[in-house]
């Protein structure tokens, strides 16, 4: 397993919503063919009502992508009713992702067995974390995954492919104590013959009122 968990604070007033998550999504094309996998199970917080919105989406499979059934759930907490403190949680969670897209071009089959983002905010502030298991065809991969961290996927002759971005956490500027981080984004190069990108796991929340 690699994990990682980062944190920020400030005062609220933000430019990111209360709180949300999405297990992934895809749009890469080869040729004359478009694979699209619209936002996978999306969730909400409600920053008025304590409660669990949920999301889920099952299985999905486009020609080189096959991505497992996939969930989230955002919640509300009040943690003082007597001065209407909350505090929110938005996680989504996948499992089951191949991408064998690159094969054809004598590159990885990739594979992650289980991933969880979360994003986690209360009056002070807000902070991520991640979870990613069960990872194969990731050749070179470091054991400790910085934030950014930028990891190329090769054909056997060296050939870039695609560059998979890993935890990019974006802060607002001026930042209010909100963010927003994707797990990890695919970007196809022109070299494997597609455009575009696939992503897994993303997650934004704000401070709570």
């Amino acid at each position: 397993m690699i994990a990682m968990a980062l944190a920020n604070a400030a005062p609220a007033f933000a430019s990111n919503p209360p709180g949300t998550a999405s297990a992934g999504s895809a749009d890469f094309a080869k040729a004359d063919q478009t694979f699209k996998v619209e936002p996978l199970a999306v969730c909400d917080v409600n920053p008025d009502q304590a409660g669990t919105v949920t999301g889920s989406s099952p299985a999905v499979s486009r020609s080189g992508l096959k991505i497992g059934e996939t969930s989230s759930a955002c919640t509300t907490e009040v943690v003082n009713p007597d001065e209407f403190i909350t505090k929110t949680r938005s996680v989504a969670t996948g499992k089951a992702f191949e991408l064998s897209a690159l094969v054809a071009a004598k590159g990885p089959r990739l594979k992650i067995g289980e991933w969880k983002i979360t994003c986690e905010a209360t009056d002070a502030g807000t902070s991520a974390g991640w979870e990613l298991k069960g990872m194969s065809g990731w050749t070179g991969l470091p054991q400790q995954i910085s934030s950014g961290y930028v990891h190329d996927i090769k054909a056997g002759n060296g050939t870039v492919l695609a560059r998979a971005k890993f935890t990019d956490t974006v802060f607002p500027v001026p930042n209010d104590g909100s963010l927003s981080m994707t797990l990890l984004k695919i970007t196809f190069e022109p070299s494997s013959g597609y455009t575009g990108s696939i992503t897994i796991g993303t997650t934004a929340c704000t401070p709570t009122p």
